[in-house]
């Protein structure tokens, strides 16, 4: 049996680096599912513009359209308060034990890991899948390797060239060339982050 990758974030919006991170994993042969979970209230982003729920879980569900493996879980909705991976992940793992999960990270998030809820008990519960290519602090990266492997954090390393961009970004440039089309359709079709 293959893993279930967990793809959390904001997806504020969900942008191409995101949709390229889809794409590698509906290529690995050992993800069986994807599920794209968007957070209901991020601990760790204080943000200019956040969407709304509606409108965040409409636009992972017009990407997950587009990868076999892919669905949309809305486990963080179902809870009250802020959305911690730790929290989700315990019970995800309890509810479906049949399940292997592993929870996806880009190179950029994976720095900041030690900033995260828990993080200890996070990476003692199940595998990190890494993009190890999605971000542009190389040394930083290979140390933070180092370091949590020392700490029993278990890693698997996607190696794909994915587009280092951020959501912030977009929003500041609204830039159509940083979403997927039907993204920036989307958006525009409904007049979020001021784009008409």
């Amino acid at each position: 049996m293959g893993f279930t990758a967990v793809f959390g974030g904001t997806f504020n919006p969900l942008h191409k680096g995101h949709y390229e991170m889809l794409e590698a994993l509906q290529k690995d042969q050992s993800i069986t599912e994807i599920w794209i979970m968007p957070d209901r209230i991020p601990p760790h982003k204080e943000c200019d513009y956040m969407a709304s729920d509606t409108d965040r879980i409409n636009m992972c569900n017009l990407v997950s359209k587009d990868f076999s493996k892919a669905t949309v879980c809305l486990v963080e909705f179902e809870r009250e308060g802020k959305s911690y991976t730790y929290d989700t992940m315990v019970e995800l793992c309890q509810k479906l034990p049949q399940k292997d999960f592993v929870f996806v990270c880009g190179g950029d998030m994976f720095l900041y890991f030690p900033k995260w809820y828990r993080y200890k008990d996070l990476m003692k519960l199940l595998p990190f899948y890494v993009f190890s290519r999605a971000t542009d602090e190389k040394e930083a990266f290979e140390n933070a390797v180092k370091e949590f492997s020392a700490m029993g954090m278990k890693l698997i390393f996607n190696n794909a060239k994915i587009s280092n961009i951020s959501s912030t970004e977009f929003r500041n440039s609204k830039n159509e060339k940083l979403l997927p089309k039907k993204i920036y359709d989307y958006i525009k079709e409904k007049g979020i982050y001021d784009v008409r």
